[in-house]
This record gives structure tokens, C-alpha cells and sequence, in this order.
């Protein structure tokens, strides 16, 4: 029997691919992680793409990723913390299944990312992390249009959100 996708969106640091993978596990769905599949496509890591082709490119990578994973069934779809700018991106996700919006406080972010060095600066001005809270207050209008489901990731185990996710996701 054919189940809906969980589509899984959020900004950078809200655990969308710890989440995807549990939810994946507990639904008897396959996780597809985009940012995986890019880096596979492309042969280079995301900064690397970034880097060498610039962002358009890598979000006309994304875009493609979008069309394909749109097509899969029983799925728990992990999307990069971009996508939603592109609305073609999200209208062919969104017709497959559900929408889960996983946010965090920016502190919450900025903890969780202090570490990870290889995050491409989004506007080229600021270091990732000086630029997190302007690049995440204009995207939550995005991720509102889109989701279905909001889920507060602060404070909470992998395990607590994906139960929250499988909940809504399965008791409708």
C-alpha cells in the first residue's frame, strides 16, 4: 500500500537528516537524503560545488534532485535547507506527501554548527555562523508556506522528534 512521503525541511543544524533515518526506520520507508545525492552526482562535497560553480549551480543541482525524488513512493525525503526557494522545488515534493518543518531557536543552530568548519558561507559576506539568524528570518516565510507540520527540535532527542513526525505523519 502506498504511503504518503514525509517530506523533511528546516534550516541548516535542525537534525532534519538524524530525524529522516529514524522516521525511515520506524514507517518502513526508504530515507532519501538530496544532499547526499548531489555530492554523488556532482563527485564533489557541497563546498566544493559551491566553490568551484557557484550557488546557482548547485541549486539548479537541487532542483534536479527535487524533480526525482518527487517521484519516489513510500519515502522519507531529507531536503537541504534551501529548497524552499524555489517553489517548483517544494510543489513537487509537496504533492507527494506530507510536509515536516523542523526548526530550532538560532542559538540552538549556531551550538549545533559551531563545529562543522565545511558549511559554505550562503552570502559570501559573513562566516556561516555570523550570517545564520538573516538568512534563517528570510526563510521562515518559505518554510511556513510549505509545511504542514511544524517541530521544535530544541531541547529534544533524535528519538522525540522523529516519534512526533511518525505521529502526525501516521495518525491522520
Amino acid at each position: 500500500m502506498q504511503q504518503p512521503n514525509a517530506i523533511i525541511i528546516g534550516f541548516r543544524g535542525t537534525g532534519k537528516s538524524s530525524v529522516s533515518d529514524l522516521i525511515a526506520m520506524c514507517t518502513n520507508r526508504t530515507a532519501f537524503h538530496m544532499d547526499e545525492e548531489i555530492v554523488k552526482r556532482a563527485g564533489s562535497p557541497i563546498p566544493e560545488i559551491v566553490r568551484n560553480y557557484g550557488w546557482e549551480t548547485f541549486w539548479d543541482l537541487e532542483s534536479l534532485v527535487a524533480t526525482e525524488a518527487s517521484m519516489l513512493q513510500n519515502a522519507v525525503i531529507d531536503t537541504g535547507g534551501g529548497v524552499i526557494r524555489r517553489h517548483e522545488n517544494m510543489e513537487q515534493l509537496k504533492a507527494t506527501g506530507r510536509v515536516f518543518w523542523l526548526t530550532a531557536e538560532i542559538e540552538t543552530i549556531k551550538e549545533r554548527l559551531k563545529d562543522q568548519t565545511d558549511r559554505p558561507s550562503l552570502t559570501g559576506k559573513k562566516s556561516f555562523l555570523d550570517e545564520v539568524e538573516e538568512i534563517l528570518q528570510g526563510r521562515i516565510p518559505l518554510y511556513r508556506q510549505y509545511a504542514d507540520y511544524q517541530v521544535r527540535t530544541d531541547d529534544r532527542s533524535v528519538s522525540e522528534i522523529a516519534n512526533e513526525v511518525v505521529h502526525l505523519l501516521c495518525g491522520e
